[in-house]
């Protein structure tokens, strides 16, 4: 099965990397300093498990997903439909998508956009780019799948290829369950530049995390969303679990890019905000993130 990642950041590097490896034909589609370094080097994958250089086909354009049965889009929410876009023309008749990205609606939001069938997963995996074509590995690497067409022959793919999944019927509650932890995590990991395990260590940090998911319960209770787990459970697991890892919001942070908080922190105040429920602390958070995004000017001296 020919497979493209639309977005060879390190989502996609990560999970195109496991899947190439494994042996099957990828083609990684990013921006040129990754693509440069991966047609000339191939992608260096430094994993909890294992270190290797991983042959793979790369390109710039969108125009790479032609001929591909499977497209796992792996692009920031932010960059959604401008990646549907440039697709659109190049996809065969019968590819499916697959959306390998934070926040909720991303799968409806393609299946409205390319009228196909996309189905939707819940990435749990932390990692970064090292540098152009090389991704490092901090922990997990698991998915859940959503029902569709090829679910079940997907999951073997992945299987086959060292990456565990589970395949939900609830998947929309999965994917809140995960968008619940981004919000406990990955604003307060951009604002005070601490990796998880130092983040949850902090005075204050646990009560302020507890704060923020009781207010997105509250709001996914009132859209009728039925989370399937335990999220302070998973709150707690990740700081044991990946305590090195920088959030993705810290990482664009770092690097001057715009962040996904609009559909985290801020998709929860929306949501809030239309259902007549109170969310202080995800107003503050996405604030102070936005903020950072887009400093003040310096004042001009005296």
């Amino acid at each position: 099965m020919k497979i493209a990642v639309m977005g060879a950041g390190a989502v996609g590097c990560y999970y195109g990397g496991m899947l190439a490896r494994a042996g099957q034909p990828v083609v990684l589609i990013g921006r040129t300093p990754h693509v440069a370094a991966l047609q000339r080097d191939g992608l260096v994958m430094d994993t909890q498990t294992f270190q290797a250089t991983v042959p793979v086909a790369a390109a710039t354009a969108a125009s790479a997903v032609a001929g591909a049965e499977l497209v796992l889009c792996c692009v920031k929410s932010t960059d959604t439909a401008g990646a549907a876009a440039a697709m659109a023309p190049y996809l065969e008749p019968g590819a499916v998508v697959v959306s390998l990205q934070n926040g909720v609606d991303n799968a409806e939001r393609l299946q409205a956009l390319l009228q196909r069938e996309v189905i939707p997963a819940v990435v749990y995996v932390a990692a970064e780019m090292a540098g152009p074509g090389r991704v490092k590995h901090h922990g997990r690497g698991d998915l859940v799948l959503g029902p569709g067409s090829i679910t079940a022959e997907l999951a073997g793919i992945f299987a086959a290829a060292g990456v565990a999944v589970t395949v939900s019927d609830n998947v929309g509650g999965a994917l809140w369950a995960k968008l619940i932890l981004n919000c406990a995590y990955n604003a307060l990991s951009a604002i005070t530049r601490l990796p998880y395990g130092r983040l949850f260590q902090s005075p204050g940090v646990e009560a302020v995390m507890a704060d923020v998911v009781r207010e997105c319960l509250a709001v996914a209770a009132a859209k009728g969303v039925a989370v399937p787990v335990d999220v302070w459970d998973g709150v707690l697991r990740i700081a044991r679990t990946m305590p090195s890892q920088l959030s993705s919001t810290a990482q664009d942070l770092a690097r001057g890019k715009a962040s996904e908080i609009d559909h985290l922190n801020g998709y929860v105040l929306r949501q809030g905000e239309a259902l007549g429920i109170a969310t202080p602390v995800n107003r503050l958070l996405h604030t102070l993130v936005k903020a950072l995004e887009h400093p003040a000017p310096a004042a001009e001296p005296r």
